[in-house]
């Protein structure tokens, strides 16, 4: 059941709302909320949900022992054990569903062996709710998690609205408001701004990611099918993905966080304008922030952080981002596009420890050199997306030989009547007019002013909303000027926030499921 789809809207949504504040009792609320998001997750695959009960009972009882270890006998073997058992079985879990094919394939290469692969069903969300897991885990051991019942816990995991794609919630943000008195008690401004945030987010996934969308794959399938891909098809393909995933996931935690507020409860902000950012290391600041906090806390302090010195530094970055490529999929093209960010934040490290940035001269032009750095970090993160969204490394390769012009030119037949007198000339320089990748080039490259404007220009949803806290651990930081929007319970935006929903239920047939439904 996704999100953007009309049983979720119409059907499921409002009765789970209508039963929670209808029963007016907060034990009984508490478990209508897990009934109703094991039904919710119960709705992809039924098997599976037992996948994720047995997830839950053996992290929470796991997670008493480490409790009692904790709060009674201080560090202990016994409690490193057993957190390390816990660790090592979720990772097992999650490494038999998501990589055992991929490595029996690559250790079947290259060591000429003969593992046979398993029809294996990726469980929807396993990543998410493992990885949530884990830090509960750990957290019991470093006395930041204190004891609740199973079904705080079981709510804190199974939560619909941030089960399948996030955020990844800590213990200490979340279960603390399921424990108030009135947290089942009926919020009009929480349910009014909860629907407002989710019917933007909904416009952005249906009207914006799904827009742009084919123009993305028409481009890479075509390259993943042997294809040749030209400059301006690169260019074209490459924004158009950089700007999809941007939008979907953007639209996503949008409306997770929408979906939170109505029932009472504000989740941790999750994607804040990364692509306004002038650094990579900002960047991963603001996209999938909880995923980043995540990787920081729990992998690259553990492995020393920066306190071994600035070799030790560099390795625990480029370990941490490999870690992280690969837990969004099972490819090699995920494991490249991990390094890449590595390099890029070892990079950016370098940059920011030769103090060139605090030159007088530079400080007199802050405002070039921030542009300038905004540029470059674009077109950085542009080609690492190559590597993301491709099937296979020869794929991306093909598209970024397109990119750097190498495979030359090529543009639709129409067009020669279109340059008219000056066809004969651009093809004596090596210009070809026989592209049919691309339906139509003037559509998507108005597809990318539209949108090149609304992620520099416009306002994000946390701005709009920025008088009602809509999202925890957030900070209004930018780095461009954004137009002063500011939503209020009026009767203009309830007009605005109409007309914005009528226009996603037009479109709403032809919606596709959130990229990020894959990792």
């Amino acid at each position: 059941m996704l999100f953007n789809s009309y049983t979720f809207i119409f059907f499921f949504l409002p009765i789970v709302l209508l039963v929670f504040y209808k029963l007016k009792h907060k034990t009984l609320s508490i478990y209508w909320l897990i009934l109703s998001s094991f039904f919710f997750y119960a709705w992809w695959n039924t098997i599976y949900l037992m996948l994720l009960i047995g997830s839950i009972v053996f992290n929470y009882y796991l997670s008493k022992i480490l409790h009692y270890y904790t709060h009674n006998n201080g560090r202990h073997c016994y409690q490193t054990f057993f957190m390390f058992f816990g660790i090592f079985s979720n990772l097992f879990l999650l490494g038999y569903f998501k990589y055992y094919n991929f490595f029996t394939n690559n250790i079947n290469i290259v060591f000429d062996c003969k593992f046979r692969n398993h029809e294996i069903i990726l469980p929807l969300a396993i990543s998410f709710y493992t990885f949530q897991q884990i830090a509960f885990l750990v957290d019991s051991c470093k006395e930041e998690s204190t004891k609740c019942s199973f079904k705080y816990y079981c709510l804190f995991i199974s939560f619909f609205p941030q089960l399948i794609a996030g955020p990844i919630m800590r213990y200490f943000e979340t279960v603390p408001q399921y424990q108030k008195k009135n947290f089942f008690a009926f919020n009009y401004s929480n349910v009014s701004i909860g629907i407002s945030i989710f019917i933007i987010g909904l416009f952005k996934k249906i009207v914006l990611a799904d827009g742009i969308a084919p123009y993305a794959t028409s481009v890479f399938n075509a390259a993943n099918n042997g294809e040749t891909i030209f400059f301006i098809e690169s260019w074209c393909g490459s924004l158009s993905y950089t700007f999809q995933l941007y939008f979907d996931f953007s639209g996503y935690s949008d409306m997770a966080i929408g979906l939170g507020r109505m029932f009472n409860i504000i989740f941790p902000v999750n994607f804040y304008s990364p692509y306004c950012t002038t650094n990579i290391i900002d960047f991963w600041k603001q996209w999938h922030i909880t995923l980043s906090s995540f990787l920081r806390d729990y992998i690259y302090i553990p492995l020393g952080g920066n306190r071994k010195g600035n070799l030790k530094k560099y390795i625990n970055i480029m370990l941490t981002m490999l870690i992280g490529g690969l837990w969004h999929g099972a490819g090699w093209t995920f494991i490249v596009w991990g390094g890449i960010h590595g390099i890029y934040i070892c990079l950016n490290h370098l940059w920011r420890s030769s103090g060139i940035t605090n030159n007088k001269y530079i400080l007199k032009y802050i405002s070039i050199y921030n542009f300038i750095s905004f540029l470059i970090t674009f077109l950085a993160l542009n080609i690492a997306w190559i590597f993301f969204r491709s099937e296979n490394i020869l794929t991306a390769k093909e598209i970024m030989f397109g990119l750097l012009g190498i495979n030359g030119i090529n543009l639709p037949p129409g067009y020669l009547n279109f340059f008219g007198s000056y066809s004969e000339m651009l093809l004596n320089y090596g210009i070809l007019f026989q592209s049919d990748i691309l339906p139509s080039y003037i559509n998507i490259i108005a597809w990318l002013v539209i949108l090149t404007c609304i992620t520099w220009m416009g306002p994000n949803t946390y701005e709009i909303f920025q008088y009602y806290k809509p999202a925890l651990r957030l900070t209004f930081n930018k780095t461009f000027y954004h137009l002063p929007i500011r939503w209020t319970p009026s009767l203009l935006w309830g007009m605005i926030i109409s007309c914005i929903f009528t226009i996603c239920i037009i479109l709403l047939s032809s919606a596709s499921e959130f990229l990020y439904f894959n990792f």
